[in-house]
């Protein structure tokens, strides 16, 4: 985040009047009172982002941005501009690009959420376009500066920088998320498997519930060692432990829990298979071992199928614990890095 710029006054007398510039320090003062009002309603955004609940919350703020960006605008396409409209030009035109990126690549990201929960390779997507969004808004305003102190210098108006709350705020921010989304892409990158296990239970296919158990314990195991070469946000190891006890959790379901919930699938099947094969059988052909078997095949589903809820219940309760805490602990590390004030 660039630093806040203030005017410090040399050699002109400030007399400003409405629509009316009477020097170039009239006009930056009330290029900067423009600046200053988007700027708080950025950081509201931002804040929005970091300690908001809900996608809409997130974006009824970018409206309120938008809205600000327009008034902004509005006053100074209206404003005459000072020395020529070279400058003035220069500013409509990063705001003009703000408000488009706002419409247009964020609004997209927000849009893209519900699809990157579907695939890792989408939800990486969904970081990178946030990450080339915020890298164009910021090579806009590096290029705005330029153009600002190039006004300034040849209007003889000495400009000192100062460092803010509000862009020491900034600053952080950006750190902040840059660390979150690194350990999410981490943890997503192994939950995706967990998506695709579940997909498999629920379809009760026990070949693809075996396949996607040992691609999700792989991942988690891969994951754990990942963990451990991390660099920790200001030594909080929060969501670290938070990912790691996740993780834990994945390996335990895969390799103890999953083939419970299997063997029953299988046993189920070969009962199925089973009672079709002696009920095409007509009764005087079926035999004493035939139904001895069936009826031992019934006896051991009936006690599969306890076995089965219980370790279905107990992972379910399990999984929202786990899921609940690092969601938790995620909204808690970044109100706790991002001021909210």
């Amino acid at each position: 985040m660039r630093k806040i710029i203030t005017i410090c006054i040399f050699l002109f007398t400030v007399s400003l009047s409405a629509q009316k510039f009477d020097t170039a320090l009239d006009y930056l003062e009330f290029v900067s009172e423009q600046q200053e009002g988007i700027t708080k309603k950025m950081w509201t955004y931002t804040k929005a982002i970091a300690h908001g609940k809900s996608d809409r919350n997130v974006n009824n703020k970018r409206k309120s941005l938008l809205k600000t960006l327009d008034r902004s605008i509005e006053k100074i396409k209206k404003a005459p501009g000072f020395d020529g409209v070279e400058f003035k030009n220069q500013l409509l035109k990063r705001l003009q690009f703000n408000k488009d990126l706002l419409n247009d690549e964020y609004a997209k990201i927000i849009d893209m959420k519900a699809v990157a929960e579907q695939s890792y390779d989408a939800m990486e997507a969904y970081m990178m376009a946030q990450e080339l969004a915020d890298k164009r808004m910021e090579e806009i305003q590096e290029e705005y500066e330029v153009n600002y102190y190039a006004f300034a210098n040849k209007n003889k108006i000495n400009i000192v920088e100062s460092e803010t709350d509000l862009s020491k705020n900034m600053s952080i921010s950006n750190e902040v998320f840059s660390y979150y989304k690194n350990m999410y892409l981490i943890y997503f990158k192994v939950y995706i498997n967990e998506i695709y296990l579940m997909d498999a239970l629920n379809s009760n296919d026990a070949n693809a519930i075996q396949q996607n158990a040992n691609a999700l314990s792989e991942s988690a195991k891969e994951g754990l060692q990942v963990l451990k070469s991390i660099e920790h946000y200001k030594n909080d190891k929060s969501l670290s432990i938070a990912t790691k006890k996740a993780f834990e959790f994945f390996i335990d379901e895969a390799e103890n829990k999953v083939p419970v919930l299997t063997d029953f699938l299988v046993l189920s099947e070969d009962l199925e298979k089973t009672k079709a094969t002696i009920e095409k059988t007509a009764e005087r052909k079926r035999t004493k071992e035939q139904i001895d078997g069936y009826n031992a095949m019934i006896s051991k589903f009936n006690k599969g199928v306890k076995q089965y809820n219980n370790t279905n219940t107990a992972l379910n309760k399990k999984r929202q614990v786990v899921i609940n805490v690092l969601n938790t602990t995620n909204q808690k590390f970044l109100s706790k890095h991002i001021p909210n004030d």
